[in-house]
């Protein structure tokens, strides 16, 4: 497994490329099981997830077509609508093969999904809300079995709300007969960029962007082009390394308007923060001050962001605390930071972080991915050598991250074992 070494304490300037976002890629890939025409995808990132998720596609019959960021897929020769444990135990959002294959083909086998263990993330939603479209759905030897031989619009209201659950009814709803209603529907960006791109192959789409969407089914569903949206928690993550480190850095191919929340506690730390339609300027030129927070759904704070501004927390002199409302999990990196010298304790859902102002580097292990992106950023603003073991984790959301940080004057090298 290869690991980070980081010298800490450089200040950051220049520029920094951000990515296509992966959680709205991988959704974006599985809806080219809806055609049989060819989907042209620009801006997706290199990431493991989307590699795992292309080979899994690649599996069922789907031809892929790459040159640099652009992908072609095409689903005219699907034909295996089986998603193994294999493929599907190393990545959650393989869950969203589910929909799309009963939809097109009237039936699916997929595995239950794995993914990092951050917490408990049940697809009940995505089964109870297919048995309203008319699907007979049974789970036996850990897989999903689903058959319909024609899905009918229904009114869905989740328990919960659920971004892969949103996505996959969503790709469901746009072959079934007739109108659906998804309420308690997520809002995230991602959400909405599938719905783009969905519209662009000939879904009748309302509601893009809100909590309640309606879907009027369409007899088949044709090509498109679609540029998938920038990463908002790699533009967060960055932001965040900028806040412990100080320094002046310029994030492109990104925009501000997706990340609202997280910008705004930024701000709170004293950065200040400059954006233009497709770039957010970061310059920090003292000690971060310590924010309080709370995780919930968009637009709210994101879950995804929070151990990358705990990171930033430990440096404060304030005394804070974060409350995680999104997964049970989600306080691995908490043992880790105090590795590094932070002083955290946790109870419950919440963490009270007592800011020491400077962080000393020790060799310290990822447990899952944004977990390894605080560790990363605590070994930024530490003094000395930081080691981050098992970042397998981070190459899952971040496209080579120690690359892009050395172009803006870290001192962090990627050792292969």
């Amino acid at each position: 497994m290869d690991k980070l070494i980081i010298n800490g304490g450089n200040r950051l300037h220049g520029e920094i490329p951000i990515s296509g976002a992966k959680n709205a890629a991988l959704p974006i890939l599985c809806a080219s099981l809806l055609t049989a025409d060819d989907i042209e995808l620009t801006n997706v990132p290199h990431l493991k997830d989307v590699q795992t998720m292309l080979t899994l596609l690649q599996q069922m019959g789907v031809t892929v077509k790459k040159d640099g960021n652009k992908i072609v897929m095409n689903g005219n020769t699907v034909h295996n609508f089986n998603a193994p444990y294999e493929l599907v135990k190393t990545m959650r959002a393989a869950i969203l093969v589910l929909c799309p294959l009963v939809a097109r083909f009237g039936e699916a086998k997929v595995s239950l999904p794995g993914g990092c263990a951050i917490g408990s993330r049940p697809v009940e939603q995505h089964i109870k809300g297919l048995r309203a479209l008319g699907a007979e759905v049974e789970i036996k030897a850990g897989y999903i079995y689903a058959k319909a031989k024609k899905l009918k619009g229904t009114r869905i209201v989740t328990d919960m709300i659920t971004v892969t659950g949103t996505e996959n009814l969503l790709m469901a709803a746009t072959l079934a007969e007739g109108e659906t209603v998804i309420k308690n529907a997520a809002r995230e960006p991602e959400v909405t960029d599938l719905a783009h791109l969905l519209v662009k192959m000939g879904a009748k789409i309302e509601g893009i962007g809100t909590d309640r969407l309606v879907i009027h089914g369409v007899e088949r569903l044709h090509g498109a082009r679609h540029d998938v949206i920038p990463d908002r928690i790699e533009t967060g993550t960055f932001l965040c390394a900028v806040a412990a480190t100080g320094g002046d850095v310029t994030l492109t191919k990104t925009r501000d308007n997706i990340l609202e929340s997280a910008l705004n506690k930024i701000r709170e730390m004293g950065a200040d923060i400059s954006a233009g339609a497709d770039w957010i300027r970061i310059k920090m030129e003292k000690r971060p001050r310590g924010v309080n927070f709370r995780t919930t759904e968009y637009p709210g704070f994101p879950t995804d962001m929070q151990a990358q501004f705990m990171a930033v927390n430990c440096l404060a002199d304030e005394a804070t605390h974060v409350i995680e409302t999104i997964f049970e999990n989600r306080f691995m990196h908490v043992q880790e930071l105090n590795r590094l010298g932070a002083r955290i304790k946790t109870e419950g859902n919440t963490a009270f972080i007592s800011g020491v102002g400077k962080l000393v580097g020790a060799p310290v292990m990822a447990t899952d991915l944004r977990a390894s992106a605080s560790l990363v950023i605590a070994g930024l603003a530490a003094q000395g050598e930081t080691q981050v073991n098992r970042i397998y984790h981070l190459d899952r959301g971040y496209d080579r991250m120690e690359v892009k940080l050395t172009a803006v004057g870290a001192d962090i090298k990627r050792v292969k074992q």
